[in-house]
């Protein structure tokens, strides 16, 4: 494809700016290891969730929900909560103001204060460790397949007559790129490129959503999607029969395996609860929330995320699904059963955007990439080098030497992230994975670290273990026992309960075979955070102590502000949807959903966040358990 020169020159001039911008802002960010991955806790809470939504807003992603719109339509709507997407609320509501009360700076490094530092403490540290570095590689191909697809698209210059080859080298150009402003800036870096990502990305979401509207009326888009595809609810089965219209879409809905949806849906409720409930993985998202200045400044970045990103990004996705189901079907159909419905966005991009739009939407783009790309690659360092170099290796060398092992760290993790890059064929599968697999592993031990006294370094240690290691062999156990067709590619998805379970098993063995943890470690860790849960026996001894303290009985109002934050959240994705399609009833009652929530959520939860809890008392410092 030939770029019209406009095009190129926004291009340029918003990749000029990025790296600009990143470079610039290196000298600030490389004065100590605290400003590096954290901002030093200067950041604004605003600034933060603008950078969090421009991060969750990639390219890899945009590009699997467009294929998830065209295909399922209205009922797409669900599909995210794979992710899970709601556990934004659960942040916003509670689980950002308790972890940002632990002052520490990696996700790693919140284990010792929940844990301590015996022999099980740091058999722990290393597990949480081993899973942010795995987390980290699984999004950085996840980040390549996509940018490699995306780019050969657009990018006039062939590097490769093999179109495989073409894309990868592509991905190894712009991944190189941007790798180059994160290493040197670190998290003020990241921040400050991904604002200004976020106002371009806003633009042309806006500017696509409009020409899909000028372009495509409801009356052309019924006549090219089966009956059901404008309805988000659903029965037993997903009921969307694509014959005559595209049956290679009939065959995608079979390989992916969600015919029975509400199965699907249910399985995708209790999963997103649990690893909603565990908190943030170690990533990104978990860095934004440890560098807000306060907790109740992490909570209200948390909950800006979802406001800001949702109605946009969702006018974007539906921009160009639209226009690939008016414009471009009968090309899918003429492509056969060698469809790539994950190349919809950068196909109707293609052909349906005007010139001057065409350059802001792919600068946009690249923006979503480079922010992901830019915060993911910003987490990795945070636990090799805080976490392991500091900690074990060189506790006592410099701040600069600190910096420069990021650095290092850096180009590690986005060499392994792009190798694996090149041995995975769909965003799909690699999607599924993380959320299916290696978040099952993740999810029995997190929630218990919050919520049971009991629960100890070394159940978490074996808890995670079991995790990681059922969710690399519990889908392909699956998939040989049940043939590779019962589940699809969603056989890591429906590998989650089993995955989960012996998870649970290693959790419960591993703590109740061994001893608790050092009680003081448990009551500092109670007094600060507060949480609600099954705590009692050391909320007794520190009332002992300390008589003025009361324990947190606001679960009920937490978990009744979670459910209303889902539909908010929902309502606010289903907005964007029906503006862009035209359905003035499904838009008018998404907004209105949209404004009882938000008041319901002033009064309910936002008027009532507490950055300690009133009767707070500064914890004297835990003596550091003894290594047996």
């Amino acid at each position: 494809m030939n770029l019209h020169v406009i095009d190129l020159l926004i291009i340029a001039a918003y990749v000029l700016a990025t790296v600009g911008i990143g470079f610039w802002i290196s000298k600030h960010a490389s004065k100590n290891i605290r400003n590096y991955f954290l901002g030093g806790n200067a950041i604004p809470w605003y600034a933060l969730g603008l950078s969090n939504a421009s991060g969750m807003f990639d390219i890899s992603g945009t590009m699997w929900m467009v294929y998830l719109l065209f295909i399922y339509g209205l009922k797409s709507v669900w599909i995210p909560w794979l992710w899970p997407v709601f556990n934004q609320i659960f942040l916003m509501v509670y689980l950002s103001i308790w972890l940002r009360r632990s002052g520490v700076m990696t996700g790693a490094e919140w284990i010792t204060f929940r844990f301590g530092e015996s022999r099980g403490a740091h058999l722990a540290h290393l597990i949480v460790v081993l899973f942010a570095v795995i987390n980290v590689i699984g999004f950085l191909a996840y980040g390549f397949i996509g940018i490699g697809k995306f780019a050969a698209t657009f990018i006039p210059f062939e590097l490769s007559a093999d179109p495989v080859t073409n894309v990868n080298l592509y991905g190894l150009l712009i991944t190189a790129l941007t790798t180059l402003y994160v290493v040197k800036g670190g998290m003020f870096s990241v921040v400050f490129t991904e604002v200004l990502q976020f106002f371009v990305m806003t633009a042309a979401c806006i500017g696509v959503g409009i020409v899909a509207m000028q372009q495509v009326s409801p009356a052309l888009l019924d006549r090219v999607v089966p009956e059901g595809w404008h309805d988000v609810f659903f029965g037993w089965t997903l009921d969307l029969d694509w014959s005559g219209l595209m049956d290679e879409a009939n065959r995608r809905i079979a390989s992916d395996g969600w015919e029975w949806f509400s199965i699907f849906f249910m399985l995708m409720l209790f999963k997103g609860f649990l690893q909603s409930m565990a908190g943030p993985a170690p990533n990104y998202d978990m860095q934004r929330v440890l560098s807000a200045r306060t907790p109740r400044e992490a909570a209200k970045m948390s909950g800006l995320v979802s406001l800001v990103l949702l109605i946009p990004r969702y006018m974007l996705i539906t921009g160009l699904t639209v226009l690939a189901l008016v414009y471009y079907s009968d090309e899918l159909n003429a492509m056969g059963s060698a469809v790539d419905f994950e190349l919809v966005l950068p196909f109707a991009m293609r052909e349906f955007i005007p010139v001057g739009l065409l350059g802001l939407l792919i600068a946009a783009l690249l923006a979503a990439f480079m922010s992901t790309y830019a915060a993911t690659v910003n987490a990795a360092p945070a636990y090799l080098v805080n976490d392991i170099y500091k900690r074990y290796i060189n506790p006592n060398a410099s701040e600069k030497t600190y910096v420069w092992m990021s650095y290092a760290a850096s180009l590690l993790v986005v060499v392994i992230g792009t190798a694996f890059g090149f041995f995975i064929p769909t965003l799909n599968q690699v999607v599924l994975w993380i959320v299916g697999a290696l978040y099952g592993g993740y999810t029995a031990a997190n929630v218990l670290k919050w919520h049971w006294w009991r629960f100890n370094s070394y159940g978490y240690f074996w808890g995670m273990t079991a995790g990681i290691v059922s969710a690399a062999v519990v889908p392909e156990i699956m998939s040989r026992l049940f043939g590779p067709d019962a589940f699809g590619e969603a056989a890591p998805v429906f590998a989650f309960p089993v995955i989960l379970g012996f998870s649970l098993i290693g959790c419960i063995a591993g703590s109740l075979l061994t001893p608790p943890d050092d009680e003081a470690v448990l009551k500092t860790f109670y007094l600060k955070v507060r949480p609600w849960g099954f705590w009692k026996p050391i909320a007794e001894k520190v009332r002992q102590e300390h008589p003025g303290v009361l324990p947190n009985r606001n679960a009920p109002r937490d978990l009744l502000n979670v459910v209303v934050g889902i539909v908010w959240q929902t309502a606010l994705t289903t907005t964007g949807i029906y503006l862009v399609i035209e359905d003035v009833t499904g838009l008018a009652v998404s907004i209105a959903i949209v404004v009882v929530t938000s008041v319901f959520l002033k009064v309910n939860w936002y008027d009532k966040m507490e950055d300690a809890p009133r009767d707070h008392v500064e914890p004297t410092a835990a003596p550091a358990a003894a290594s047996p």
